[in-house]
Parts: structure tokens; sequence; C-alpha cells
């Protein structure tokens, strides 16, 4: 007797558009991978004929939403693409009310200031005003960023629902890269209920123990977290003991954005 097909089990996926399937897996490929994949990786990574691969890749390319890097062959996602994460956001508003904040929380601070929203298993940054030291943390608009590790992730998941929270948690994976790392559901969890308590988030040198960084929620008139705002700086300046000073100090200016996006205390 013949068994039923898994792809069968939800009656709408009998409406699905093969091609634009495959090109939305290709764009949820690039976007793990802001450094760009050759079209042999993507073909690897998608197991898809190389052929459809490149006429999917050329297309995107022509249509504005991939580059191609001419040199390593590589593609990767354009700043266009990033322009319609903006557009789910409140756009240009958004970014607009943003930057005179985050120049004040620099100059407040001394520190790179960024602001960032949650682009499904990742984040991505928007925007930046880059510390005026000579040593800094700068980071590409458009960088994507993990979420176990990063302190706008955790500032804008903290304040989901319980129910949110676990069940999208239970999918992220923990990969390890410092001995600060969280490296489990359970200790994630914990992480952001006591993000929900103080209001702000922090990386203590998570990914990388070269700097740290001090997040805050933005939340729109729904009280739902929309973005985040952060500084990061080396972490011989943002040390361990200078970082309940600052985030109370980056919670004020993120407060100050959700007001001005709708946020009603």
């Amino acid at each position: 007797m013949p068994t039923a097909r898994k792809s069968d089990a939800n009656p709408l996926n009998r409406y699905k558009v093969p091609i634009l399937d495959r090109t939305l897996d290709l764009l949820e490929l690039l976007s793990r991978h802001p450094e760009g994949l050759t079209l042999t990786a993507m073909t690897e990574a998608l197991q898809m004929p190389k052929n459809s691969v490149f006429r999917i890749a050329t297309t995107l390319t022509l249509r504005g939403y991939a580059e191609r890097d001419e040199g390593t062959k590589a593609y990767r996602v354009s700043r266009k693409l990033l322009g319609l994460g903006h557009a789910a956001v409140g756009g240009e508003r958004l970014i607009q009310a943003a930057a005179p904040i985050l120049a004040a929380l620099r100059d407040a601070t001394g520190e790179t200031a960024l602001l960032g929203v949650l682009a499904g298993s990742h984040g991505v940054v928007l925007d930046q005003v880059p510390s005026s030291h000579p040593v800094k943390v700068v980071v590409e608009i458009g960088h994507a960023f993990t979420l176990h590790t990063a302190a706008p992730a955790k500032a804008m998941l903290a304040y989901w629902s319980p129910e949110a929270q676990k069940a999208f948690v239970q999918q992220m994976k923990f990969t390890k890269h410092t001995r600060h790392t969280i490296t489990n559901a359970t200790a994630f969890l914990a992480e952001l209920k006591q993000v929900s308590q103080n209001g702000y988030a922090l990386d203590r040198g998570e990914e990388s123990e070269t700097y740290a960084c001090v997040a805050a929620p933005v939340l729109d008139h729904r009280a739902h977290p929309v973005a985040a705002i952060w500084i990061s700086g080396p972490s011989d300046r943002v040390t361990p003991g200078s970082l309940s000073k600052l985030g109370p100090k980056v919670r004020q200016f993120a407060d100050q954005l959700s007001r001005q996006i709708g946020y009603q205390t």
C-alpha cells in the first residue's frame, strides 16, 4: 500500500509554486551567509540542479535583490532586500527617528550605537553611528548577527510572550563561541527572564571576548518589540563593571525611540 508523502500532510502544499519555493530557499540561504556564496556552494547546500540555481541567482541579481562579486564569483543579498525588511518594521520612519537618538547615545557613552531588527533565525543591523575613539567596533549595515549571543536579539526576544519565546528558542542552535556563550535553551530562557526584569540585555563577550554590548528593545504602540538599539565597544572599555551603569542609559534612549514611534507607557 502506498504511503502518503510528508509534504502531503499540509493540504496547502498543493498550492505551492515550486520555482518561488526554491527562490525563497536561496534567499534564506544567502541571508545566513552575508560573506556570500559561490554558485557551487549554493548548489551543494540546496541540493538543486546547478542550472536552476544559476537562473534564480541571475534573476535576483538583475532585479537588484542579490549582488555578484566579479572577483570571488560569490553572490550575496543586497541592500534592496534589506529595504523590504525596513518596510516591514516601519521603513524609513524607524531609521529616521532612530538617527538622532543613535547619535545622542554614541555621544553619551562614547561607543558605537546601533539599530537592528530580528529577521527569521538571525538579526540584521539597520544603522549605526560609529564611536569617535580610534579603536572601535564598526559593523556593516545589513550584517546578520546570531541570536543566542547578541544583546539586541535578547532585548527583543525578552518581550515576546512566554509561549512564543519557548517555541522559538527550542528551535535555536546554541553554537559555542567563547567560554561565556549560552549553550542551551534552558539557560537562554532564564537569561530572557532576567532581561525583561532589568529592561536591558548584555553580551558579555559571548560571541567574541574582544568586545561587549548593551541593548534595549524598541516597542511599538502594541508594546511589541520591533527593533533594538545598543552600544558595542572593546572589552577593555565596556567592562563587566560598567555594564550595570550602561544598561539603564541605553534603555533610556530606547524608550525615547519607542515613544517616537507610538509606544505609550
